[in-house]
């Protein structure tokens, strides 16, 4: 999988807050996402992908809301395995990944057994830094920088 699309933005207004959903979000390099509790913080932005949630739902056997994961992205089409020091480009804007989103406490709160099925091959997803400053979409175009 090598192109896909942003499916979701989720911004958070203070820490430990609700998720809210928008359909765009400002970006700022070296910063993150204007109005997300984390701006200027080490995670500037967390990624999850749409196809690695969906097997965890039906590894769990529940429905949960994608926003329940916490991230700030979620992507389709495109692998994070990995993905470290690689550049995902989501339209205009660069994200440098820089690690492994490791699951938190929060996860088993969510459902129970989701955070130790999370644990394995980052289904928990990424974070990285913010390279661009620019607007990002619902429906944009998500690729690896070549």
């Amino acid at each position: 999988m090598g192109q896909g699309a942003l499916e979701a933005i989720w911004i958070k207004s203070v820490k430990r807050g609700p998720m809210e959903a928008v359909s765009a979000a400002s970006m700022v390099a070296g910063k993150g996402i204007v109005g997300n509790a984390d701006f200027g913080g080490a995670r500037q932005v967390t990624i999850i992908e749409k196809e690695v949630w969906e097997l965890l739902q039906s590894q769990i056997n529940e429905d949960i809301d994608p926003s329940d994961r916490r991230a700030n992205l979620m992507v389709s089409g495109v692998d994070l395995r990995d993905s470290a020091s690689k550049v995902l480009c989501i339209g205009d804007i660069r994200i440098r990944l820089q690690g492994e989103t490791r699951p938190c406490g929060r996860m088993e709160q969510a459902a129970s057994g989701l955070q130790d099925k999370m644990s394995l091959m980052w289904r928990g997803g990424a974070w990285g830094d913010v390279l661009d400053e620019g607007e990002i979409h619902i429906g944009d175009t998500v690729a690896w920088e070549s």
